[in-house]
């Protein structure tokens, strides 16, 4: 058994350099029972999206399992649309809809979905039988666990918090179980 805890990172600032972008100050404090909830799960790696708000959500359980947080490029959000758009929710249903739509610039559900799945069964295939954790993003991070089941959605997707945290279960490439184990703070 491979287990993947799947982390949407804590609430951010919002500002236009979706690289940069910080956590909030509730984000920052979010960041700590992260940590808390996640530091007596035997945790072998943590992997992360290479966007600050990933990393700055998964930065506080590293430090304290003294673990190095591996960048993983594919696991960053889904490129929604090449300029921002009037209505984020309208947006994001309309991919939904469609799985090879996109907006102009933006990544479709079946691009963005590759990009991810390519990570994350090359995550199961690298640490097999290992604990790791994955600071990601909610669109992308939805997109990867509808590619194992298709229940998982846009409804699901709207329902997350930030942070939220869900334990994947995978015998080989197959998830055999998911768990919320994130508690609205």
């Amino acid at each position: 058994m491979t287990i993947l805890y799947f982390v949407r990172h804590a609430h951010s600032v919002y500002n236009s350099n979706e690289l940069r972008r910080p956590l909030s100050n509730k984000g920052a404090m979010d960041s700590i029972s992260v940590c808390e909830l996640l530091k007596n799960e035997r945790v072998d790696h943590i992997i992360s999206s290479p966007y600050r708000r990933a990393v700055e959500t998964v930065e506080t359980l590293s430090i304290y399992l003294k673990k190095e947080i591996v960048i993983e490029e594919s696991l960053r959000e889904r490129t929604l649309s090449e300029e921002p758009v009037e209505d984020f929710n309208y947006a994001v249903e309309q991919v939904w809809k469609n799985v090879h739509f996109s907006w102009e610039g933006g990544e479709s559900n079946i691009q963005a979905q590759l990009r991810g799945v390519q990570a994350i069964l090359h995550i199961l295939n690298k640490y097999e039988g290992e604990r790791v954790v994955v600071s990601t993003h909610g669109n992308i991070m939805v997109l990867m666990m509808n590619y194992f089941d298709s229940t998982y959605g846009f409804d699901f997707w709207k329902q997350l918090d930030m942070p939220d945290i869900y334990k994947l279960t995978f015998e080989g490439e197959k998830m055999t179980d998911v768990e919320h184990i994130w508690t609205r703070q």
